[in-house]
């Protein structure tokens, strides 16, 4: 494997940002089956967990094809294995057959992954509650957001936007890290998987 991280840059203060190139982690361009799912699931697996990265972009860029199988082992269980830990976006992926076995397999495993196309975004895999929805749309519409700062924009009651920032974090549609409130104690920053 050669230039296994491609890119790291800051995000904010307390974020870093890795990219990985799938095709690098593959034994040729066509990801197919359980067993060559679990062997890149295990390289990817390796290589996030030496990193102190918060979030990983995962680039499809020379990948040609990949079956459901494939992906379920491979990217959606490295999710699911570090949710409300660190996050994966899936990168570079146009191929409408592989957007739909990458959302069959994260159904399967009940984890969302957000495929991010500039500043456009879909979600393979489960969507959040209907009540949540609105939450999650401005969440991934700026770096990071507080639930101060959710209540005010959408007018809700700050228990209520708490609440749904947290389920949200919980399902692995965001991330979330602690910081010290001006008032001294805790405040969560929620922040994109991107």
């Amino acid at each position: 494997m050669t230039n296994e991280l491609i890119s790291a840059s800051m995000l904010t203060m307390n974020q870093l940002l890795c990219e990985i190139r799938l095709a690098e982690y593959m034994n040729g361009p066509d990801g197919w089956g359980n067993m060559q799912g679990r062997e890149v699931g295990a390289r990817l697996q390796a290589f996030a967990q030496k990193q102190g990265s918060d979030i990983f972009k995962i680039s499809f860029a020379g990948v040609n094809r990949t079956d459901a199988s494939f992906s379920r082992e491979s990217i959606v269980e490295i999710a699911c294995r570090y949710r409300g830990k660190k996050g994966f976006a899936i990168h570079d992926l146009f191929d409408a057959d592989m957007i739909e076995n990458l959302e069959s397999a994260a159904l399967r495993k009940n984890q969302p992954l957000f495929i991010w196309n500039d500043d456009s975004w879909q979600i393979a895999g489960p969507k959040p509650s209907r009540g949540s929805e609105d939450v999650l749309v401005y969440a991934l519409s700026t770096t990071e957001v507080t639930a101060s700062g959710v209540s005010v924009a959408l007018n809700l009651k700050l228990t209520n936007a708490s609440t749904k920032l947290k389920q949200l974090w919980e399902g692995g549609y965001i991330m979330r890290k602690e910081e010290v409130a001006p008032s001294g104690g805790i405040e969560f920053i929620y922040y994109r998987i991107k």
